[in-house]
Order: C-alpha cells, then structure tokens, then sequence
C-alpha cells in the first residue's frame, strides 16, 4: 500500500450516457483528484458525455456493452494497477464490488441498497441520517458532504432568462433543475403552481429525463408554464429565478440546491432526507414531501412574500462552508487512506490462523 501522500492510481466507475447530480460529482472529484497528482481514470459506457467533461490528465475507459460488466471492470482496475475504485451510482457500484485487487469504495448519491454496497470496503455518505441508518457490517462508512461544482466556462453572452422568456419587470419567476424523473417531483410542482401561484408568475423548469412528455402534457394549456430542456447554464439561469424550487419525492444530497445557494436564491424544498440536512438553520422554507396542493400554496405565499420586497432585496445570503470543495477533495483522498489500512487489517486477521486451533498442532 502507498506510504502517505503518495499518490494514488485512482478508478472511478459510473454508467451513465448523459451528465446529471451524481455524474457531475463523479467528474468533478476525478478532475480535482488528477489535478493534484493522482494517476485518475475513469471507467464508463462507451460514447458517454461524461468523457468530454474530464480533464485532458484523466483517463476515460469506455465499455461498448453492458454485459459482465463487473468481471470487466475488476479485470480493467487490476490491469491499471488500482489502489482504490470508486464507484457512484448503484449499477457502478455492484460493478465495482468485483475489483477485488482494489480497495473498493461506493458514494451514497441516491441511496443504501444492499445488493449495490454490501460488498463494498467503503460508503462514502452525502448525509448524517444516511449514516446512522447504515446496516452493520465490515465496510467503513463516513460523512462527506457534497458540493456544487462550476459548469464550466461562463458563456460569452451571459444568459437572462428573464429576456429570453420575455417576462416584464413586475413579474415573478419561479424555477426548478433536475432530470424530469418521477424521483424528482416536476408533476407535483406544476400541479401546485397551476392551482395556486399568481396569474402573472412563470415557472422555468430546466432539465431532461423520461417524463418529459408526461410533464408536457400536464403543463399543457398554461403558457405559465415553461419546459426549458437541458441547459449548459444553469448557473446564469439561475441568477435570473426569484425563487427556486426543490420538489422531489426523494433526495439524498442535491446539488442544484447548493447551485441556488450559491446564487443567493430563494429556496422552497420538499423535506426530504438530504434537504433537511442542508437547510437545517439556514434562511429557506421546506414543506411536507409528495403534496402538490401544499407545495403550490407555499410557493403562492413566497411569490407575495417577495413581491412585496424591492428586487434587491430579494437575495438570500447562506451559510456554506461545510460544502467547501477543497475540503471534500482533501477529506475524500483521507478517506481511502483509512478504509485502504481497515481493510489490509481484515485481511491481515482472515489469513491468521485461530490461536486455539494452532496451539492444538504442537
């Protein structure tokens, strides 16, 4: 095992064709971690966006079929000589189980499953209560929260969605970004905005995902309502939202939260598990998961609540240094040095033999 500060030939995995929450992270730590002289690569399917996001001094491996993906993926980590492989989201995260000749770590983006993590040498957690619900077992857990990484280069033109969309200055926009899953809520947020937010406000949702046509068709007839697909600018767009909206039905650690944070937004969440965390003590409004009705009359009240403001004074100033990426990075790097020794330590006590048994041979 590498001495301290040594560096690490570093394996992250991840499946995903297209770039959402988890993917991002995932790209962000490689590109951090190589920056500082690690020896990254990352393993993913063939002709995924997540290769064009990577640093020129990080390696992409892509896998043309999904077939035995995990015996390729162990084969693939031994071949590069991994100290550790690093898997994120669950299809990853079994796959990464099978690379025993490394130490084997899985991020929490979504959640525990046992049949993703049981196997694994490490859980990086994106939250307490993930933590603390954790089943008993030899894997090493920790807490490490999330952070909301730059989406690149600013564009040119800064983006004013407010022009784009041809709002007057009185009016109030109200905006969301996530995949358009079930999981994240869209239905209920254009079901509660239809029902209650002001004739003049308009709903921006930016993302892609397979309820898009479902959540057309639900926003159809109310030219309020506008399905901005996915965007590469979500950080100037979101400068433009007066008040953003986290509806979803379950989320571990959302970064398009921390993305609102950092432009000094308005927040209005649905308390799940990760939001609850993250806004606990901080100047934003959680409201009861899975209810369309309470979710459009709080959105109506923060609407009046703003309007009756001067626009600036609508910004909102957070507490986010416990998301602070260097920090993450620093802590992640620390984290594998850990597991790496608990698990030469496992091993060490697997191949000793019983002290009482061994006594009986001589």
């Amino acid at each position: 095992m590498p001495p301290p500060f040594e560096p690490l030939t570093l394996v992250h995995v991840v499946f995903s064709s297209r770039i959402a929450g988890g993917e991002r992270h995932c790209i962000d730590l490689a590109n951090a971690q190589a920056a500082l002289g690690h020896r990254v690569h990352v393993i993913g399917s063939a002709g995924s966006a997540v290769a064009g996001a990577l640093a020129a001094d990080v390696h992409f491996h892509g896998l043309k079929l999904p077939l035995l993906r995990g015996w390729r993926v162990a084969a693939l980590a031994r071949r590069l000589g991994a100290d550790v492989c690093h898997g994120h989201l669950g299809p990853a995260c079994k796959a990464v189980a099978h690379a025993r000749s490394a130490t084997r770590i899985g991020t929490l983006h979504v959640g525990y499953k046992s049949h993703h993590h049981a196997r694994l040498d490490g859980l990086v957690c994106v939250n307490r209560a993930q933590h603390d619900g954790l089943p008993a077992g030899d894997a090493l857990a920790g807490v490490i929260y999330n952070w909301a990484p730059e989406r690149g280069a600013a564009p040119a033109r800064p983006t004013d969605l407010r022009v784009e969309l041809g709002l007057a200055p009185e009016q109030l926009l109200v905006g969301s970004v996530g995949r358009l899953h079930a999981s994240k809520g869209m239905d209920l947020l254009i079901q509660g905005f239809k029902a209650h937010a002001p004739a003049d406000a308009v709903l921006a949702i930016l993302g892609e995902g397979p309820d898009e046509p479902q959540l057309k068709a639900l926003a159809f007839g109310d030219a309020r309502v506008r399905l901005l697909g996915y965007r590469t600018d979500v950080d100037q767009a979101l400068k433009s939202f007066d008040l953003f909206v986290s509806p979803s039905r379950e989320e571990a650690f959302p970064l398009a939260i921390l993305e609102a944070m950092r432009a000094g937004r308005p927040v209005l969440s649905t308390a799940t598990q990760g939001p609850r965390e993250m806004l606990a003590g901080q100047p934003a409004r959680l409201v009861p998961v899975g209810d369309a009705q309470l979710l459009g009359r709080a959105v109506a009240e923060e609407l009046a609540r703003l309007r009756a403001l001067p626009p600036q004074q609508r910004g909102v100033s957070y507490a986010t240094a416990a998301y602070d990426r260097a920090n993450a990075v620093a802590r992640t790097l620390g984290f594998y040095r850990d597991v790496m020794l608990h698990r030469a330590a496992l091993l060490q006590h697997a191949e000793e033999p019983d002290e009482a048994y061994a006594a009986q041979q001589f």
